[in-house]
C-alpha cells in the first residue's frame, strides 16, 4: 500500500488540475440549470483526495531516502530535455501544505463568494494554481520549473483580474502580469545560459557539478544574477514588488493562497539552486542585499498604510526579503522554516482580514475599530497570525527567526541586527492593525459589523489551531530547531524586539496619550513611506516613460519610414500601370517609334564617351 502511494505520488497535480477542466463547462453560458455551485464542489472533492493522498504518503515516506524518477520529453539532435521528478518527505510535506491550505481556502470562498457570478471560474482557477505548486515542489529540473513557474504567473493573471469589469482590477491584473514577466524573461536568459555550462537543468546535477564546477567568474555571477531575477519578482522583493500590491484587487481567496504559498515558490526555486548561485560570491552577496533592502523597505512602508489588504502586502516582502537573506547566507533550512511558518500566519491574517473586508463598506483601517466584541473569531485568528508571525515563543515564527539569526550570528553579526530590526517594525506594524480594527470604540463603519458565516469562520478556527500547534508538530516530526544549538541571548533579543514593537503600537494606537490620527513630524518623511518611496513615481518616469518614448519612435518610424517606403512603391506600381494603360494604342507606327527613340538614346549613352566632350565646348 505504501509503495503504491508513492508511485502514484504524480496524481497529486492531477487531482486539482482534473477539478479545475470539470469546473469549466459551469462557466456562463455552458451548464445553467443547476447554477455554478457544482463547480466549486467538484473542486473540492478534488482537492480533498489530493490532501489525503499527500498526507499518507508523507506517511508512508517518513525517514526514506529520497528517490528520483525520470521521463523523457524530447530527444533530437543531441538535445535530450527530461522531465525530472524527486519524491522526498520535504517535496510532499510541501504537497501537504499547499493542498491544506487551498483546501480551506476553497471552502472560505464557499461563504466568501456566495453570490459571486465568477463562482466556476475562479474555483478552476485555483485548480490551476494548486496543480501548478504541486507540480513545481515535485519537479526536479530547472526548465520544467521555469514552465511552471510562467504557468502560475498566467494563473496570477487571471486571478487578479476575475472581476474585469472593475478598471481597477484589470489594471492591478495587468501591472501584476507585466512586472512579473520583467524577472521571468531575465530568468529565462539564465536558464538557457545555464545549459551549455553544466550540461543539465536537474538540480541534482547541478548541485553535484557545482562542487567541481571550474566557470568563468563574470559568467557565473550573471547567470546567477539572472537566475535570481525570477525568484524576486515571485517573492515580490524590490525593485519588482509593487504587484503584489496591485494583486490585492482581486478575491479575498485566491489572496489566501498567493500572499502564503505562491510568493515562497521562487524562494523554493532558490533554495534548489543554492549550491550554483554559491559560484559567484557576488550573487550570495546580491540576495543578501536585496533582502535587507527589501525586508527593512517594506517593514517600514507597512507601518503608513491605511488600507487593510496594502498592510498586509508589504508585511509578506518584507518576510520574504528574510528568506532572501537566509538563502544569502546558505541556510537552506532556515529558508524552507521561514517559508513554512509565514505561509500559516500570513494565510491566517489574510483569512481575518477578509471576513473583516467582507461585510465592512470601508477597507480604511482609520474608520473601522471596535470590533473585538463584534468580530472575536477574526479577532482571535488576527492576533494569532500576528503572534505566529513575529519572535514570540513558543510559536513558529520564533523558531524560525531564531534559527536564522543564529546562523547570522556566526557568519555576518551585523544582519542579525537586520532580523531584529525587522521583528520589531513587523510587530508594531501588525499590532497598529489589530489596535485600529479591533480595539477601541465602534466607528460609523464598523458599528454593524456581525460575524462571519461558518463557511468562512471554520477554516479560521483549523488554520488557528495549527498554527499554535505547529512547534508540536515540528517537534514529532523532529524539525525543530535545537535549544542547546541556537544563540540564547539573540533569543532574548528577539524576545525583547516582539514585546518592544507590540508594547510601542499599543500604547500609541489603544490610549489616548497620543492624538489621532497620527502624524510624523516631518511631513515628508510619512509621505516617503505612504507613497511606497515613491517607487510608483520612479516606475512612471524611468521605465514606463522609457517604454513609451521607444513605442512612440517605433511608432513613427514604422508610419513615416517602413509605411513610406511601401507606399511609394505602390503609388510608382500604380503610376506605371496607368501609363502602360494609356501608352498601349494598338497602332503599330506608335510601337516602332518608341523601339527606335529607345535603341537611339541608349546608344546616344553608350558613345557619350566619344561625342560628349564636344557637346560640352559647345556649351560652355
Amino acid at each position: 500500500m505504501n509503495q503504491l502511494l508513492l508511485q502514484s505520488i504524480w496524481l497529486i497535480p492531477c487531482y486539482p488540475l482534473i477539478g479545475g477542466l470539470l469546473a469549466v463547462p459551469w462557466s456562463p453560458a455552458v451548464i445553467r440549470r443547476t447554477g455554478p455551485r457544482p463547480a466549486g464542489y467538484v473542486n473540492l472533492l478534488m482537492t480533498c483526495l489530493a490532501f489525503t493522498h499527500s498526507v499518507f504518503a508523507l506517511q508512508a515516506n517518513w525517514n526514506q531516502p529520497p528517490q528520483q524518477v525520470s521521463f523523457t520529453w524530447l530527444s533530437t539532435a543531441g538535445l535530450n530535455i527530461n522531465l525530472d521528478l524527486e519524491i522526498s518527505s520535504v517535496n510532499i510535506a510541501a504537497m501537504v501544505l499547499v493542498t491544506g491550505l487551498n483546501l480551506l481556502a476553497q471552502i472560505y470562498a464557499v461563504g466568501y463568494m456566495e453570490m459571486d457570478w465568477g463562482w466556476a471560474r475562479f474555483y478552476s482557477l485555483l485548480g490551476l494554481f494548486e496543480a501548478g505548486m504541486c507540480a513545481l515542489v515535485l519537479c526536479n529540473s530547472l526548465f520544467f520549473s521555469y514552465l511552471i513557474l510562467e504557468i502560475l504567473t498566467l494563473g496570477t493573471y487571471l486571478l487578479v483580474g476575475l472581476w474585469f469589469s472593475q478598471p481597477l482590477v484589470v489594471t492591478g491584473a495587468r501591472d501584476a502580469f507585466l512586472t512579473k514577466r520583467v524577472g521571468d524573461l531575465v530568468l529565462l536568459m539564465g536558464v538557457l545560459a545555464l545549459w551549455p555550462l553544466a550540461g543539465t537543468w536537474n538540480f541534482t546535477e547541478l548541485s553535484q557539478w557545482a562542487q567541481t564546477a571550474n566557470v568563468d567568474p563574470k559568467i557565473a555571477t550573471l547567470v546567477g544574477l539572472a537566475l535570481i531575477a525570477g525568484p524576486m519578482g515571485k517573492c515580490a522583493q524590490f525593485p519588482l514588488h509593487l504587484w503584489l500590491d496591485e494583486a490585492m484587487e482581486g478575491p479575498i481567496p485566491s489572496t489566501i493562497l498567493r500572499n502564503s504559498v505562491v510568493v515562497a515558490t521562487g524562494a523554493w526555486v532558490l533554495v534548489k539552486l543554492q549550491p550554483v548561485l554559491a559560484l559567484s560570491p557576488l550573487v550570495l552577496s546580491a540576495l543578501v542585499a536585496i533582502g535587507t533592502l527589501t525586508a527593512v523597505g517594506a517593514s517600514l512602508i507597512a507601518i503608513a498604510q491605511i488600507d487593510i489588504k496594502r498592510c498586509l502586502s508589504y508585511s509578506v516582502s518584507a518576510y520574504m526579503g528574510l528568506v532572501f537573506i537566509a538563502v544569502g547566507t546558505q541556510q537552506g533550512e532556515a529558508a524552507l522554516l521561514l517559508a513554512l511558518t509565514h505561509a500559516l500566519a500570513s494565510a491566517l491574517l489574510v483569512m481575518s482580514t477578509g471576513a473583516i473586508v467582507w461585510n465592512s463598506i470601508t477597507q480604511d483601517v482609520s474608520q473601522l475599530g471596535g470590533l473585538w466584541s463584534r468580530r472575536p473569531v477574526s479577532g482571535i485568528a488576527y492576533l494569532v497570525g500576528i503572534l505566529g508571525l513575529i519572535a514570540f515563543p513558543p510559536l513558529g515564527g520564533f523558531w524560525a527567526l531564531l534559527k536564522l539569526a543564529s546562523g547570522l550570528w556566526e557568519t555576518q553579526p551585523w544582519l542579525v541586527v537586520v532580523v531584529i530590526a525587522v521583528n520589531a517594525l513587523t510587530a508594531f506594524s501588525m499590532t497598529r492593525e489589530f489596535s485600529l480594527i479591533f480595539g477601541g470604540k465602534p466607528k460609523q463603519m464598523s458599528q454593524r459589523s456581525p460575524e462571519v458565516s461558518w463557511q468562512m469562520a471554520l477554516p479560521m478556527i483549523v488554520l488557528l489551531s495549527f498554527t499554535l500547534h505547529l512547534p508540536l508538530v515540528l517537534q514529532s516530526l523532529s524539525l525543530l530547531p535545537s535549544w542547546a544549538n541556537l544563540n540564547k541571548d539573540i533569543a532574548l533579543l528577539l524576545i525583547w524586539s516582539s514585546i518592544f514593537g507590540c508594547s510601542i503600537s499599543s500604547i500609541i494606537y489603544l490610549s489616548d496619550i497620543i492624538p489621532k490620527p497620527i502624524r510624523l513630524p516631518v511631513k515628508a518623511l510619512q509621505d516617503l513611506l505612504a507613497y511606497d518611496f515613491y517607487t510608483p513615481k520612479l516606475y512612471r518616469l524611468s521605465i514606463v516613460l522609457s517604454v513609451d518614448l521607444i513605442s512612440k519612435l517605433a511608432d513613427t518610424v514604422d508610419r513615416l519610414v517602413v509605411d513610406g517606403i511601401v507606399n511609394m512603391i505602390g503609388l510608382a506600381i500604380i503610376g506605371g500601370g496607368e501609363g502602360l494603360k494609356y501608352s498601349t494604342t494598338g497602332k503599330t507606327q506608335f510601337y516602332a517609334f518608341t523601339v527606335l527613340l529607345g535603341v537611339g538614346i541608349f546608344g546616344a549613352v553608350m558613345t557619350w564617351q566619344y561625342w560628349g566632350y564636344v557637346v560640352l565646348n559647345l556649351i560652355f
